[in-house]
């Protein structure tokens, strides 16, 4: 092959939508760079509205829009931004994403709206959206942050469903599925033999504890983070 055409594959490459270095903006944060176990980002989310699925799901997808809309516009806008304000920006473009969002939410989820209260808004201040803002959006090009916005949402997303998962299960024996309603995980069985729902499961202590087994199983398999003196 010649060396024309080697340029030709590295540029195309390059300039693919899906490149390999776009891949790994999605691919890192589900596990190396996740937001919540490894940068410990996010956590006060985690901790307070894992106790239904239903919840944790609808503040997933909350803060999967919020977090790619607001790395595209910052990244659009990025080279009109004075230093000196930035920070204001940001705060401004996250702000009104979280109030649309908050709004779609009342009008066609009030009740899920209504138990999520002020974690909604919070959103505005947390930890993940201000960081890939600053990290990545205010330096990069608009696509790619686009898939850092997704990777990082997806990354908080799959944590706060899997914590939700377990405290539902066991602390109630069924799962609130959004549409559905509650529906029946653990068999009448496991209860006429006794078995009976952990309600320590739905204090949010056990939500830190299940990110902290999450958290050892990562270093368990994969080294490289496990923090050295």
């Amino acid at each position: 092959m010649s060396s024309t055409s080697i340029d030709n594959k590295v540029k195309s490459e390059k300039d693919s939508l899906f490149s390999k270095k776009n891949r790994k903006l999605i691919s890192d944060p589900l596990n190396d760079s996740n937001p919540i176990t490894v940068q410990v980002l996010g956590i006060c989310s985690a901790l307070a509205i894992t106790v239904q699925l239903q919840q944790a799901v609808m503040m997933a997808i909350s803060v999967v829009v919020v977090v790619i809309g607001s790395n595209l516009v910052i990244s659009l806008i990025r080279d009109l931004i004075p230093d000196r304000i930035r920070i204001i920006v940001q705060l401004v473009v996250v702000a009104a994403l979280v109030i649309i969002v908050n709004e779609i939410l009342k009008a066609y989820s009030p009740d899920i709206s209504e138990k999520l209260s002020v974690f909604v808004g919070l959103i505005i201040t947390n930890c993940i959206v201000m960081g890939r803002l600053e990290a990545f959006a205010l330096g990069n090009k608009p696509w790619p942050s686009v898939l850092d916005g997704l990777g990082n949402g997806l990354g908080y997303s799959w944590i706060l469903i899997v914590v939700a998962v377990v405290r539902e299960i066991f602390g109630s024996g069924s799962i609130s599925l959004p549409g559905m309603g509650q529906v029946r995980i653990l068999p009448d069985a496991f209860f006429e033999s006794g078995y009976m729902n952990n309600n320590m499961m739905i204090l949010p202590p056990m939500a830190l504890v299940i990110v902290g087994v999450i958290i050892w199983i990562q270093r368990a398999r994969n080294p490289k983070l496990i923090e050295k003196d």
